[in-house]
Order: C-alpha cells, then sequence, then structure tokens
C-alpha cells in the first residue's frame, strides 16, 4: 500500500506520555506498507528550519522507545509557523524531499494549525514556484498534502475521543500522589488541598476525586453555588465527626467561580485555616503529571491510534477532511479533524457563558457519567427514613486489585438508598457459614485504594453447599445480592438461579461484576483487576528488556496468568514490545515456534540484540514454558542465551490503578442503582420474589456503555470448559 509513498512524523504542543508509542507505531506500520517515513525533530519548528530536522526513520531507530515518557522526537511551540511565511518554507522542506503525507502528534492548537496548512497547501505551492524555490514538476509530484491527526494531551480536553495519549499516565502520577499523601496526613490528621493540571478541563481533577473519594472537587466546567464556603466547611467538619483523620480536597487549575473569577488553592487554605483551624498543606503537582514512564493503556492506545493513522494516510484521497484518530470504547476510529475542534471550542465557550450545565454534556457521556457518580457518592447524609432492604456483598474467586472500591461503592450507594448493607466473608462458604455481618459508610473509608480483596474471597462455587446458603438468605433476610469476582462468580451466579426452582429464597435480584485479572468473564469487554495486572507485567518486562540490552545477545520467556485467556499475555505483548505472545486461543504449530527462533536469529544480527517472548500460562499442554525455554536455548545455542521469568502472583497484587478505581466505583454503584429498581419491580404481598431471568445478570462495559445482561442469556456464548467467552472483541488486535 505504501510503495512510493512519503509520510513525515511529529509531536508538538506539550508533550504527553504514551507519544512515543504513538511516533513508534506510525514509522513501524509506514515501513511495513513500504512506505518512507521520517522524523520531523523539534515539532512544528523542525519544519520550518528543516536541514537536519527531518530525517529518516529506520525499524530499529524506534527500538526501545515504548516505555520512555515525553517525546523522543522532541516538541517546541513555535511562532513561526503561525505566519504564512513560516508555512511556506515548511511546505519548500517537505516537496523537497516529496512528502505529502502528515502525521501530527498534538493538542488541538497544532492540530487546528495542520488543517490550516493543509487548506492552504495548494496556494503555498503556487507562491513557492513564482518565487523560484521549487519547479513545476516538483510542485505537480506534491499536489495534495493528506494529514491526520492524533491528539496527545493530559488533560483529555479534545471532543470526540473518550481518551488523549497521555491521560492515563497522568492519573497514574496523580494518584501516587494521592496515595503518599494519604498516609502522611493520616498521621497528623490533616487537610490537604492538591492543585492538579487542567486549565480548561476538571477530567483530571474530577477523575481523582472519584477514584480517591476526596471531600470536594473544584472543575472549570462546574463552578460551585455561590455560598460554596459555608457549605465546604460543613461538610469537612462532618468528615472529622465521623472519625475521618484526614480531608483532601482536588483543585484543578482552572478552577473558577459562578461570576467567572478563579478559585486558586492557597485561596481555600486560608478559608479551611482561618474558618475551622485545620492543619491544611496545599501541594501543587505541576509537570510531575507529564513525566514518567507511560501505562500500559497510553502504550496500546498510542500504537493502536499510530496504525490507524498511516491507514487513514495511505486511504485518503484528495477529497477526504483531515481526520483525527479517536478512541471510541475498544475501537479506533476516524473523525473528521474540524469537527472535533468545534465541539471542543463550544465547550470553552459554554463555560465563557456561564451555560455550565452544556459544557458537562458537550464533554460526553463518560464525563458526564463520572461527575454524576462523584456527586451522589459525595453526600455523606444517608436518608433517615430506611427501605427496610438488605443488600449482601460478597467477593468471588481469586482477589484482584479493584474489588474493594466496587465493595466501598456498592456498600455507600445502599446506604444513600437507605437500605442495609451485609458483608459476606470468603465468598459462598460465608455465606453458607453466616460469616454476615452489617457494613457501615465509615467501615469502608479509604478502601478505593488497597488493593486485593478485604473482604476475603474464596473459589468454592455454590452447588454442594445450596441448602444452607439458601437457610442464612432467610436467616439474615436478605433482598438481593452483589457477587463481584471472576469466571466463579458468573458459573455461581448461574447455580444460584437454577437452584431457584428448588428454593424459593433464590428467589432474590442479584447482580455479578466481573472482577478478574484474566478478564474471561462473557457479557463484558473488560473486568475489574485487568489493568492493574495489565500495568504489573508491563513494568516487569520493561526491566527485563533492560537486563537483556545490557547483557545483548539474550531471549527471555516470561509467562503470564489469565487461564486459557490470552488478554494479558496480548496486551502485554503489545504494551511491552514483544517479540511473539503465545495465546491458547491462536493455536501454534512447530512451524510458528521455528518461524520465531528464526526471527530472533535474524534479529541478533541487528543492533537491537535482545527477545521477548510472552506465554499465556494455559496456551497449550503440550508447548509449556519449560518446552519453549528448551526449545529456544537448543536453537539459539552461540547466537544468543535464554532466561524463563513465571510472574505468578504478583500480577493479582498491588494498589489498583486509575482505571480499576474507577471502574469499580462506577461498576459498584450503578449495580445498587439496578438491584432498587428491581426490588421495586419484584415487591408483591409485602415480600419480594424474582425469578425472572432478567432478575439475574452481569453488569458489564460494552463497547462504551455499562449494560446489564441476564445470567441465563450468556450461557449460548460461554466456553465452559475453557473458562472463556466465544467471542472476544481483543483477539483482532492480535494483528
Amino acid at each position: 500500500m505504501g510503495l512510493g509513498r512519503s509520510i513525515a512524523v511529529l509531536t508538538s504542543g506539550g508533550d504527553a506520555q504514551g507519544m512515543n508509542a504513538a511516533v513508534r507505531a506510525t514509522v513501524r506500520v509506514g515501513l511495513y506498507t513500504g512506505a518512507k517515513v521520517y522524523f520531523v525533530h523539534e515539532g512544528y519548528q523542525g519544519l520550518v528550519d528543516g536541514g537536519d530536522n527531518i530525517r529518516p526513520a529506520t525499524w530499529e531507530s524506534v527500538s526501545m522507545m515504548l516505555q520512555l515518557g515525553g517525546t523522543v522526537i522532541g516538541s517546541a511551540r513555535c511562532k513561526d509557523f503561525r505566519a504564512r511565511e513560516g508555512r511556506m518554507k515548511a511546505a519548500c522542506n517537505l516537496v523537497k524531499l516529496g512528502i505529502t503525507n502528515l502525521c501530527v502528534i498534538g493538542g488541538d492548537g497544532s492540530l487546528t494549525g495542520a488543517n490550516q496548512f493543509r487548506t492552504e497547501w495548494s496556494g503555498l505551492l503556487v507562491d513557492l514556484v513564482r518565487a523560484g524555490k521549487i519547479t513545476e514538476d516538483e510542485a505537480k509530484k506534491s499536489s495534495h498534502l493528506n494529514i491526520v491527526g492524533m491528539v496527545g494531551s493530559i488533560d483529555n480536553d479534545f471532543c470526540g475521543t473518550d481518551m488523549t495519549i497521555g491521560t492515563d499516565s497522568a492519573l497514574h502520577r496523580i494518584i501516587e500522589v494521592v496515595d503518599a499523601i494519604t498516609t502522611t496526613a493520616q498521621s497528623h490528621q490533616r487537610t490537604f488541598i492538591l492543585e492538579v493540571m487542567g486549565r480548561h478541563c476538571g477530567y483530571l481533577a474530577l477523575v481523582t476525586a472519584l477514584a480517591c473519594g476526596a471531600d470536594w472537587v473544584f472543575i472549570p466546567e462546574m463552578p460551585p453555588d455561590d455560598g460554596w464556603e459555608n457549605h465546604l466547611c460543613r461538610r469537612l467538619t462532618d468528615q472529622r465527626a465521623r472519625g475521618s483523620r484526614l480531608n483532601v480536597i482536588i483543585v484543578a487549575e482552572g478552577a473558577i467561580s459562578r461570576d467567572g473569577k478563579p478559585i486558586t488553592s492557597d485561596q481555600i487554605k486560608k478559608l479551611v485555616t482561618d474558618r475551622l483551624g485545620f492543619d491544611t498543606r496545599t501541594t501543587v503537582l505541576g509537570h510531575v503529571q507529564r513525566g514518567g514512564t507511560p501505562s500500559a493503556f497510553d502504550r496500546i492506545l498510542g500504537s493502536r491510534m499510530g496504525v490507524e493513522a498511516v491507514m487513514a494516510l495511505l486511504e485518503a484521497t484528495p477529497d477526504t477532511p483531515a481526520c483525527v484518530v479517536s478512541l471510541s470504547g475498544n475501537h479506533a476510529v476516524r473523525l473528521p479533524l474540524m469537527e472535533c475542534v468545534q465541539v471542543t471550542k463550544d465547550v470553552t465557550a459554554a463555560m465563557a457563558e456561564g451555560r455550565f450545565e452544556d459544557a458537562i454534556k458537550l464533554r460526553g457521556k463518560s464525563f458526564e457519567n463520572n461527575w454524576n457518580t462523584y456527586k451522589l457518592l459525595a453526600h455523606i447524609n444517608p436518608p433517615d427514613i430506611k427501605s427496610n432492604i438488605n443488600v449482601a456483598v460478597m467477593n468471588i474467586g481469586a482477589p484482584c486489585a479493584g474489588m474493594n472500591a466496587a465493595v466501598r461503592a456498592a456498600v455507600r450507594m445502599g446506604l444513600i438508598q437507605g437500605h442495609t448493607m451485609l458483608a459476606v466473608h470468603d465468598g459462598f462458604d460465608g455465606l453458607a457459614q453466616g460469616q454476615i455481618e452489617p457494613i457501615t459508610w465509615t467501615s469502608v473509608s479509604g478502601w478505593t485504594g488497597k488493593g486485593g480483596s478485604l473482604l476475603g474471597t474464596k473459589r468454592t462455587l455454590p452447588a454442594k453447599i445450596l441448602e444452607e446458603i439458601s437457610l442464612n438468605i432467610a436467616k439474615f433476610n436478605i433482598h438481593a445480592l452483589v457477587i463481584i469476582g471472576g469466571f466463579e462468580a458468573y458459573v455461581g451466579g448461574l447455580e444460584l438461579v437454577q437452584a431457584r426452582e428448588k428454593y424459593e429464597e433464590m428467589c432474590i435480584p442479584m447482580v455479578v461484576i466481573p472482577a478478574t485479572v484474566s478478564n474471561n468473564v462473557p457479557g463484558s469487554d473488560f473486568s475489574i483487576g485487568a489493568d492493574t495486572a495489565l500495568n504489573a507485567i508491563t513494568s516487569t518486562c520493561d526491566r527485563i528488556k533492560q537486563s537483556a540490552a545490557g547483557t545483548k545477545r539474550r531471549v527471555f520467556i516470561v509467562e503470564t496468568m489469565g487461564g486459557y485467556c490470552g488478554y494479558l499475555a496480548t496486551m502485554a505483548g503489545l504494551a511491552a514490545g514483544a517479540d511473539a505472545a503465545y495465546i491458547f486461543e491462536e493455536k501454534i504449530y512447530i512451524k510458528d515456534l521455528e518461524m520465531n527462533v528464526l526471527h530472533l536469529v535474524e534479529k541478533m544480527k541487528t543492533t537491537v540484540k535482545r527477545g521477548l517472548i510472552l506465554r499465556n500460562e494455559n496456551c497449550n499442554a503440550n508447548y509449556t514454558t519449560d518446552f519453549i525455554f528448551n526449545l529456544y536455548s537448543e536453537e539459539g545455542k552461540g547466537i544468543f542465551d535464554c532466561r524463563k521469568n513465571v510472574l505468578g502472583h504478583m500480577q493479582q497484587g498491588g494498589t489498583p490503578t486509575p482505571f480499576d478505581r474507577n471502574f469499580g466505583t462506577k461498576m459498584g454503584a450503578k449495580s445498587v442503582l439496578w438491584l432498587t429498581e428491581k426490588l421495586k419491580e419484584c415487591y408483591r404481598h409485602g415480600r419480594i420474589f424474582a425469578n425472572t431471568p432478567d432478575s439475574a445478570c452481569v453488569l458489564g462495559m460494552k463497547k462504551r456503555a455499562l449494560t446489564f445482561q441476564p445470567l441465563a442469556d450468556l450461557n449460548e456464548d460461554t466456553d465452559f470448559e475453557h473458562r472463556i467467552p466465544k467471542t472476544q472483541w481483543w483477539l483482532k488486535i492480535r494483528l
């Protein structure tokens, strides 16, 4: 597709983690299609200055780039490109090299500049010919410029894409700081005010507040009501009275009041100190948020966008409008660049005119959901009127990061609805043995950031202990059940539904929330805990690659978890830059192993003298990790040596990533809201009776929405022997 074509790639504006992944993907896919690819160093400035700033890129020149933050090819704010004269120089440099495809990674300013450059292109060429800078023939060969954009911005302030490159990594940096500050604030009973980036967009502040259960958040899209000072002080005092030892207030740098005046962290500090006399500290995070290693999500996002960008350039015709590659749910899509820029500008306009409700709507569904969930969970006054409903929450299967966040959100949302919440310890065993106790608002405080399962969890399935379970459901008067866990939670839920014919006690609404590192629960594209595990594997692979790069000529074989599901191996392979990822879903034959060995032998002749092979734990019963290690060791004798690593249970541990905290919080809250509605439907003659298929559901993320699907309906799509769904969206990323 790319033969005879030339592509240039540049990064512009503020840097963001994951830009390098996008550059690497653009270069490698470009070269793969047969195109020539050029780096433009120092953004638009390099385009204007030309010369050594525009250099050919090779496959090896982007090696080891994936795990680096910032942008390796440099970025600069450029005045020259804003003037037509500067753009003329840039056009001249591109024409001389025969480059007619430009891939721009940057914020909305950089992308608007690229679009303007494209619309003026033919006019610029006419002027260049007139001035004698280029020949008629050169102008004819480069008669048209194709542009594609990718949004790199830690603020997530671009409308049209769910996530911009760098946002997830910035959240990782912020949450690391919040976790660290929480421990010191608790020691001294302090109030901490944290200022995060976001001049015109409150995304980082909002998600941080949701992920750490902050007491208050200030965002530009939704200024607090007049008289907020009293409200804030009242809330902080209430929290202290409930036994909380710390208060956290999150402020976006662009926070404003209703009349458009800035609200600064110093102003808030003065208010809290003067009025309440609390020991208050301010931390401004600044450029820390832009730094550090990109998260697994940003590497995968950058890589997927880079692939799509090259395809968009090679498929473009003179009539296709300039496009931007965006993420919609879990699909990379192309959208018209200027339409997205326009909506982004509309948000700023809405905020300037005081139409704040519109601003939040224009930001998109996910922003609005975050805002609504935060508002619901921020109320700390459960109603006085009780619903007389008891809802039990339990964890099933292997522990994973983010389970506690889901439990906390479910408990608090239930209390807000007036229910009594019950904690079931140690899974179905605990339900059978009566390890059940009431759980309160304060007993789940601080749970969002804790890894593992604080309720305790077991793999036991309910089928053999149904009698005991039904007795305890009756004894503790349980009216609804929230089951948080992996494939066992799904199967266990099914077994309870099947037992409804025999045991009337099982005729209560129940919801299964997928939480497992394996991401193998039917009915959901993602499960809580998979993102944390993916980051754990990726950071370990980074270290392994460093070791291999130091010793040279070394190949590492790394075994990942996931049961029979190849999600972790595939995604980690993409995020860590592995040479191969063996999974159960894609059969491997001896020919494939042979090809991979030959590939590595060839690779050792280049400057990149190292290899990384990922293997899912159950990908093949005979081609075990030891077998593959032995095969590679034998075949590589004298050329490379091998080492093997089995990552094991470290993949289930650690503090949850921002994504898992947030996802867990939203799932927990939504599950209880749904149960409350279901309970109203099932209430007959003074008691609850639910035996329809849609009264027992899996709550899952499908494309972009959280949806409820009856457990029974998912039977068709489940391979019970291998404990995986029959259709898995991520398989198409394997290519």
